[in-house]
């Protein structure tokens, strides 16, 4: 059976927990074969947020890990088919970095390779408040076809615990790369 391959870059923003729950539920996914690379700040920020036992969980979802520093790693190339990318979390350098083309580590060089071949690109950019360099990179990347997906909270499904509000926005994310397969969060109905 040939798998379809995500690529999940994390970098050293807050919202780890995002990216956890993002590869878990990859993971459960039949057919979907992950490949992950962290930023030496993820590491960090993943022990951090969640504990020591973060990092190893991580990367026991993933198919495939690559070093951040290995430009010439497999997802590194177009010629690497893949069904998309997420960034989760997205810290402002490397939004920046997507923005001007300065590929100079491994996430980065993924999320052009995405870009140059016009594959899905989902960016969770995360920092708040935004000043107008944040505002126009978030509009450089759109208008190269990247997907920016601040990770802010929907509250309409009422969630009761961060669990649930983490939870949606790893769906949302990964509704988002357009995969076969059925829709994970839960749509709007509409009231009444």
């Amino acid at each position: 059976m040939n798998r379809m391959k995500v690529v999940l870059g994390v970098t050293g923003a807050s919202g780890a927990p995002i990216a956890v729950r993002i590869a878990e539920r990859l993971s459960e996914i039949e057919g979907i074969e992950l490949h992950l690379v962290l930023s030496p700040a993820a590491n960090r920020t993943l022990a951090h947020e969640i504990g020591a036992e973060a990092l190893p969980s991580l990367l026991r979802k993933a198919a495939r890990t690559y070093d951040h520093a290995d430009i010439g790693a497999a997802i590194a190339s177009g010629s690497f088919s893949t069904a998309g990318m997420i960034v989760a979390p997205c810290s402002m350098r490397t939004l920046a970095a997507i923005a001007s083309g300065m590929a100079d580590n491994l996430v980065v060089r993924a999320a052009d390779v995405h870009l140059k071949e016009r594959r899905r690109l989902i960016l969770m950019a995360r920092e708040t408040p935004l000043h107008l360099g944040h505002l126009r990179n978030m509009c450089a990347v759109t208008e190269m076809g990247a997907i920016v997906m601040p990770p802010v909270p929907a509250f309409y499904h009422r969630p009761e615990t961060i669990e649930a509000i983490v939870d949606h926005l790893a769906a949302r994310a990964i509704d988002l790369l357009a995969l076969p397969i059925a829709p994970l969060a839960k749509a709007w109905q509409g009231e009444g």
